[in-house]
């Protein structure tokens, strides 16, 4: 029985930091697996980089460190060997790398070739660099990421400790917030606040608030944070007309956060892993956060998107997430039941919608259950009870594995199904519309003030296996499932390290436009 099982490639570790920093590491792992033990999981850690390892369960071990193709297909067959309840990958980019998913909407004014990130690794399905071939994810995955490029393993030991460590709180540790706003996404923070925690009273704006906040803020545990990001930038930033003034330090918060805080972060890059010499040895905000024991940050690797009033897009998958948590699921079930929420929530997913669900990861032990759910027995505190207590620990773990076990199968038929039926936007070109349809958008573009929007069209593709379900005479008299069109138009803003952008997803069925929304890059 593996409960959880810690995935890492140990001959990469041990090229950062040697053999005693791997030794130091490895009595951390043993640390873990040991607590785990006394939480009730059997955790074990397994090689990528090991032969016999990977033999064993019947797959081929890594050879090429930072090889996407070689780290899925080690990881598939680990979980398909095992089939762990949690699965947590053990280093930064530069020990497992995220999967190399292709942007959907590269080629208009969105600068990033590809949406990395680790939802590949939470699917069924073998290497693609096709997003949409990881809508349905079935597995609870985490990563727990050391610094690129780091030297001294003091950091990792000590996210393994915090991961050995955690316990389980009273939801009322997670009831109150601290949430920050670009000032210009004033009503679509809110929505989410006010969805997640019932009121917005205290959410902050960025201006005229800045970063410099304080202890009693920075010290709830639930943070939803909704700014500007950029490319290996320690910080975030509010936005009020032309002004984009810091709204979140890297540096300043150092040591500020409360532990077993968790945080839903939509910025831009706000999950970005990257090498802290790139930054004036300045690591990022997630990588911050995870230092300070937080338990777990949600965020995105490239460039994300949402609306300035409602909520979308990231939006809704970082509301999803924390919405789980402070409804007691373990950081990895809530990113997968927030992912399967936001790709089966849709009559079909478009470009923008695919790339949010390739690029948000979970950071940190996704076995770690932040809020604490009812005991299913209970005894005593007296002596006489302890024996008692000891069998109620018994049949409380063996409840909670049978109760767990459920879910998992749950989960896994749940992404089965989304992957066998929803629609969603075929392959994206850079080739325009034509006809009504392309003088619609242009009329579109204009009244949004886009001037020189640049074009991306994709089929939507309605899966065989949905066509089948339904009746024939329903099937003809549905409309075609028509295309997605993306408009983009860029700004360069010199204070923030990502350009700003403005996107317009409209739909096409039987050649007009049925709908459209307005989106912005965060």
């Amino acid at each position: 029985m593996n409960d959880k099982i810690i995935v890492t490639n140990l001959s990469a570790l041990r090229a950062k930091y040697g053999s005693a920093g791997w030794n130091q590491i490895n009595t951390a792992v043993k640390a873990l697996i040991a607590a785990d033990k006394a939480r009730g999981l059997t955790t074990r850690l397994i090689d990528v980089g090991n032969a016999s390892a990977m033999k064993s369960a019947k797959g081929h071990k890594v050879t090429k460190t930072l090889s996407a193709e070689q780290n899925k297909a080690a990881i598939d067959a680990i979980y398909r060997a095992y089939a762990p309840a949690y699965l947590l990958i053990l280093g930064a980019v530069d020990v497992i790398p995220h999967q190399d998913l292709r942007n959907p909407v590269f080629g208009g004014d969105d600068p990033d070739p590809l949406a990395y990130g680790d939802i590949p690794y939470a699917c069924e399905a073998p290497y693609s660099q096709e997003p949409k071939d990881f809508i349905g994810p079935t597995r609870v995955l985490g990563r727990l990421p050391d610094l690129v490029g780091a030297k001294d393993p003091r950091y990792l030991v000590d996210l393994l400790g915090t991961a050995a460590q955690w316990r389980p709180r009273d939801p009322s540790d997670y009831a109150s917030y601290f949430a920050i706003s670009a000032a210009v996404w004033k009503k679509s923070t809110a929505l989410s606040v006010q969805k997640l925690f019932g009121a917005d009273t205290d959410l902050q704006l960025v201006p005229p608030r800045n970063y410099k906040w304080s202890n009693a803020l920075l010290g709830a545990r639930a943070h939803f944070i909704n700014c500007h990001g950029g490319q290996t930038d320690p910080q975030f930033y509010g936005q009020k007309g032309n002004s984009y003034p810091v709204s979140h330090l890297a540096s300043y918060i150092s040591g500020k956060i409360t532990e077993g805080t968790v945080a839903a972060v939509e910025c831009c890059y706000g999950a970005e892993l990257y090498d802290p010499g790139l930054a004036g040895g300045q690591a990022g905000i997630c990588s911050t956060y995870l230092a300070s024991k937080a338990y777990g940050y949600f965020g995105s690797s490239t460039i994300a998107y949402g609306p300035s009033d409602g909520n979308g897009a990231a939006d809704l998958l970082c509301q999803y997430f924390l919405r789980r948590v402070k409804a007691g699921a373990s950081l990895g079930r809530a990113a997968l039941e927030a992912r399967q929420e936001f790709a089966g929530g849709a009559p079909e997913i478009d470009p923008i919608d695919l790339k949010t669900l390739a690029q948000f990861q979970l950071l940190g032990d996704p076995s770690i259950t932040p809020v604490e759910t009812p005991v299913v027995a209970t005894a005593g505190a007296t002596p006489k009870g302890m024996a008692s207590l000891a069998k109620s620990l018994r049949i409380g773990f063996a409840n909670a594995a049978v109760a767990r076990a459920d879910r998992r199968r749950q989960l896994l038929a749940r992404g089965i199904r989304i992957a066998a039926t929803q629609a969603v936007v075929a392959k994206v070109s850079p080739t325009r519309a034509t006809g009504t349809v392309f003088g619609d958008l242009k009329k579109i573009a204009a009244s949004l003030g886009m001037s020189q929007p640049k074009f991306l069209s994709g089929k939507i593709d309605r899966p065989a296996a949905a066509a089948r379900a339904i009746a024939p005479a329903l099937i003809k008299m549905m409309p075609p499932p028509g295309s997605f069109h993306v408009m983009t138009e860029r700004k360069e803003v010199p204070e923030v390290r990502a350009p700003q952008i403005i996107a317009v997803v409209a739909k096409e069925q039987a050649g007009r436009i049925v709908s459209y929304r307005e989106l912005h890059s965060r």
